[in-house]
């Protein structure tokens, strides 16, 4: 598969878990870039992906939100209403696909756009917040717990 968007340290928050599932987001970014654009695969795969995509970023939000509240931080709000037109956003993108619309370069653009500037931009700022409250910034388990139960549903 190629790196359509490769994974670097400019991408890390700082926060294993949220790394592991922003890894996981760009994974499926990477696996339509690839299958859209570079393998013209027939479309029931291309829309499980996106499906995938669209399921994946419900739940990655829910888990940075979940902390927002637990940790109580001051700019949840501002930083949800980002999620909820993102994830409006990646529903369109979806339920246009199922209507006939191809994935396009530029769809792949905006989506490379949407992920690295709303990580690099946006996650980037709640990380020390997070770790100045007691959020270890890493754990000794090989992979994030929704990576385990993401991956038992979706990689049988």
């Amino acid at each position: 598969m190629s790196e359509y968007i490769p994974w670097s340290d400019d991408l890390s928050v700082g926060l294993q878990e949220i790394d592991e599932q922003h890894k996981i987001l760009i994974n499926l970014i990477n696996r339509l870039y690839d299958e859209a654009i570079l393998k013209k695969a027939n479309q029931s795969i291309i829309d499980d992906i996106l499906n995938e995509l669209k399921q994946y970023t419900i739940i990655h939000f829910s888990v940075e939100e979940s902390l927002f509240r637990l940790f109580d931080y001051p700019h949840a709000d501002a930083h949800q209403k980002q999620h909820e037109r993102l994830k409006e956003e990646v529903i369109s993108v979806h339920n246009k696909f199922k209507n006939g619309a191809a994935v396009t370069i530029e769809l792949m653009s905006f989506l490379r756009r949407w992920v690295k500037n709303h990580i690099m931009m946006e996650d980037k700022k709640y990380s020390p917040f997070f770790l100045e409250r007691g959020l270890k910034s890493t754990w000794s388990k090989q992979q994030s717990w929704i990576g385990k139960i993401w991956n038992s549903i979706y990689l049988r």
